[in-house]
Formats: structure tokens, C-alpha cells, sequence
């Protein structure tokens, strides 16, 4: 049998480890309080929470199903529409910010089989990816040989002005730790991209908490000598794919894609 790529989720097993195991636990504790020391208030206070407990931990299996490759593909999905707002003929040079576990990375390398693919993540130790995985992944998907994968900051990338003819993150920039303002990001993913050059960014765009008044940044990057860009919002509500549970404020929210050329 073929190996399969490992991409991860974004609802990690050791999340759903935990919520199912602290569901079982005040289960137990809700019976020894009742049975045990007969104290039906504390049984029934534990008791409820250990059921809200256990139903946040189905709500995030389902998401999980929902989200992975292979299964409910909505993983897959947003990384498709990511690459199909990239207008590129595929010759030439392509950044992959944030590349995680490489599912976007490899993606790309099939849809551009000129490419010459450079692929950069933080892969810190609060993350579950590692470089390994990501070239592993690359081998058992047979496009090792046109990608390099290296670690980075997001927020000051190792690459000289107008490196690549291409860029693309996906959910990267809001997670860069090393950045307060969340729109410079964007501007240093931009700041590598050649004239002439295209991009195609997705993140939670749409949080005003996060990125302010997106329009107002768009208007300040064409004054910067953007040459074309384009902004959609609020994805989670427009792409048929993504079902309507998954669009809560602490799942996806505020989805949006911001693409062009430079």
C-alpha cells in the first residue's frame, strides 16, 4: 500500500485527546461525588459540565472530519480556491509563507509543474508540523525535486527585494507572533514578490480586531505601487464548501483573500 501524506489538521488530535479525556474525568468525578460522598450539588454542577464538555469535544471531532484531506476535504478546498485566484502561467519562482505541514506547498507544485518551489514555516515548538514532515510529504508526493523547504519569520523573511514571480499564504499572518500589527505581514510577503509579479493571500482579513478597515489597506497598498489587487471578505459565507457549524468566532471567522499582482 502507498504511504499517504500526512498534512495535519486544524483541530489537532491532541486537542480532542484532551476534551474527550477531561469529559471521562468529570464523568468519573460527578459518580464519586454522587455515589461516594453523596453530593447530589456537586455531582450534578461536575456532571453538566462534563456533558458541555464532551459536546465541545463532538462539535470539534466533526470539525475535524470536516476539515481533513481525504475525508470531508475542506482543507483541500480552501487551498484550491487560494491557487485558483493565483493568475500565473507557473514558470518561474514560488514562496509558500507559512507552509505548515506543506499541503498548500505540494498543491501548488502540482498546479505549477515549472515551479521551482521555496517553502518557509516558523515550526516552533508549539506547532505539531516539522521541516521533516514537510519533505517527507513532498517525497511521497513525488515533488521533492522542485521544492526547498526552510525555516523563517514571516514577519522578516530571509529573501532580498522582488525575489520570487510568486507568493501564497493561507492562514499564516494572523498567527505571526513577532508582529503586532498584522498588516505589515502582508507588506513583507509583498515586499519579495517581483514587479510584475502575483500573489494570493487568504487569512482572517475580515477581523477588524486583526487588520482594521481592509479596504482602507487596500486603497494604502495601490498608493504603495501595488498595480492590481483585489479583496473578498467574509469567504466563510460565500464558499459552498465550508458548512455553515464551522463559521463560529472561535473556528473560522472573518475569511477573507486578498490577491493580485505587483
Amino acid at each position: 500500500m502507498k504511504e499517504k501524506a500526512n498534512y495535519g489538521n486544524w483541530v489537532p488530535e491532541k486537542a480532542l485527546y484532551m476534551l474527550f479525556g477531561a469529559a471521562v474525568i468529570l464523568g468519573v468525578i460527578a459518580v464519586i461525588a454522587q455515589a461516594g460522598f453523596h453530593k447530589p450539588v456537586i455531582a450534578v454542577i461536575v456532571g453538566v459540565i462534563g456533558v458541555l464538555v464532551l459536546a465541545e469535544a463532538v462539535y470539534m471531532l466533526i470539525c475535524h472530519e470536516t476539515f481533513a484531506f481525504g475525508k470531508g476535504n475542506m482543507m483541500a478546498g480552501v487551498h484550491e480556491h487560494l491557487v485558483k485566484h493565483l493568475d500565473w502561467n507557473g514558470e518561474g519562482t514560488l514562496l509558500d509563507i507559512g507552509c505548515g505541514a506543506a499541503a498548500l506547498t505540494v498543491r501548488c507544485a502540482k498546479a505549477f509543474p515549472k515551479a521551482q518551489i521555496t517553502a518557509m514555516d516558523y515550526w516552533g515548538a508549539e506547532w505539531s508540523y516539522v521541516k521533516e514532515q514537510c519533505e517527507k510529504n513532498a517525497r511521497i508526493e513525488g515533488v521533492s525535486n522542485r521544492i526547498s523547504f526552510q525555516k523563517g519569520d514571516a514577519a522578516k523573511l530571509d529573501f532580498a527585494d522582488e525575489t520570487f514571480d510568486a507568493a501564497v499564504s493561507n492562514f499564516v499572518f494572523h498567527e505571526v507572533r513577532t508582529a503586532k500589527d498584522k498588516r505589515d505581514v502582508v507588506k513583507e510577503a509583498l515586499r519579495v514578490v517581483k514587479k510584475g509579479g502575483v500573489f494570493s493571500f487568504q487569512d482572517m482579513f475580515s477581523q477588524k480586531a486583526l487588520y482594521g478597515d481592509m479596504e482602507q489597506f487596500i486603497c494604502e497598498l495601490r498608493a504603495e505601487g501595488i498595480s492590481e489587487i483585489h479583496y473578498i471578505g467574509n469567504l466563510e459565507k460565500k464558499l459552498d464548501f465550508i458548512p455553515g457549524f464551522v463559521t463560529t468566532p472561535w473556528m473560522i471567522s472573518g475569511m477573507g483573500i486578498i490577491y493580485g499582482r505587483k
